[in-house]
């Protein structure tokens, strides 16, 4: 068992992992609001309230399949402590805040698995790493917007072939009633997938201190404090890269925006449902660029798709080696 913490340091720790919980909110916020925002069916500030509020009941609806994968099956149990966990949130939140920064819609997601590695590794070397979790995590990089953007593609083929007696008018207001029910859903998805990672890392820690009786469950404080702060994140909301999302992809129709945030739920459902933790960012973006391609190929600006793509392969190596330095300099006081 891991050196047992002092109950400050263990609070400290837990703190710190809902500090990125609620940076996670508010990096990802245009994930669940970008679209709807473009299309001008929500205003800013109502829009990151009612995805706050999805964000924070997606407990209700999903398990905790994908808190197991992040706390037990992305760096062996028995080697996590807590300066694992420290290295890794570290990492994650640094990327964070500096792609945030630089309004590049970067994964939080895949910067948290990246920092478990890259600690995990720097405490035992590659033996921590549990192989299977992280390969299917990484195929999930390439997968994930793979399905949005096909799903949102179709979606936009099936409903322009329904409505193709319909005025643009007629289109357009129904599409910006049913974008309420979108934005709700891909929010739902969201919360769903996203806060289960920071359940995963509080309820791996208590776990290595002996305080879950010995078997790994999430307790649901852990569950309802990790969506309240995912919530509160989205609820402060991170306009840099809401702008990114919503306008420099593509110009989005509410039709448009319906289809890339239903693509981007079931995408996102289906991920959650079977304990991978995929990247919402990743999944959003694909979705964006597959309306913006039904429509025609030029009207992606794939210039900015391309950037953001680097910045997707970039982020577990840069979070890992952020970690490991973080975990490091950990050791250097008692």
């Amino acid at each position: 068992m891991a050196e047992i913490l002092s109950p400050p340091v263990l609070i400290g720790l837990i703190a710190v992992a809902l500090a990125f919980d609620f940076l996670n909110g508010l990096h990802d916020a245009a994930n669940s609001i970008a679209t709807i925002v473009s299309t001008r069916v929500l205003q800013p500030r109502y829009a990151v309230m009612w995805a706050a509020f999805f964000n924070f009941i997606a407990f209700l609806l999903f398990g905790v399949h994908v808190a197991q994968t992040v706390g037990t099956g992305i760096v062996a149990a028995d080697i996590i402590d807590a300066r694992v966990i420290f290295g890794a949130l570290m990492g994650a939140i640094s990327w964070n805040l500096i792609t945030w920064w630089a309004g590049i819609p970067s994964s939080s997601s895949h910067a948290l698995i990246g920092g478990l590695v890259g600690a995990g590794v720097t405490k035992a070397g590659g033996a921590a790493v549990v192989w299977k979790g992280v390969l299917t995590t990484g195929a999930a990089i390439v997968l994930s917007p793979m399905s949005g953007f096909f799903l949102a593609l179709l979606l936009v083929l099936t409903v322009s072939w329904l409505f193709v007696r319909a005025t643009p008018r007629a289109v357009d207001g129904s599409f910006r009633l049913l974008q309420f029910v979108s934005a709700s859903f891909y929010s739902l998805g969201h919360g769903g997938n996203d806060a289960q990672k920071t359940m995963g890392i509080i309820a791996v820690l208590l776990f290595s201190q002996g305080r879950l009786g010995g078997e790994f469950y999430v307790p649901f404080w852990v569950v309802i404090t990790c969506q309240a702060a995912m919530g509160l994140g989205t609820l402060v909301g991170g306009w840099r890269i809401v702008h990114t999302m919503g306008a420099k992809i593509t110009r989005l129709t509410p039709m448009q925006g319906f289809c890339a945030e239903t693509g981007g739920a079931i995408t996102l459902f289906a991920a959650t449902s079977l304990g991978i933790p995929v990247s919402t960012t990743h999944t959003i973006t694909g979705s964006i660029v597959g309306v913006g391609a039904a429509r025609k190929v030029s009207a992606v600006r794939w210039n900015v798709a391309s950037n953001i793509v680097v910045a997707w392969i970039v982020t577990m190596p840069a979070a890992a080696l952020m970690a490991a330095l973080f975990y490091a300099l950990s050791g250097l006081f008692p």
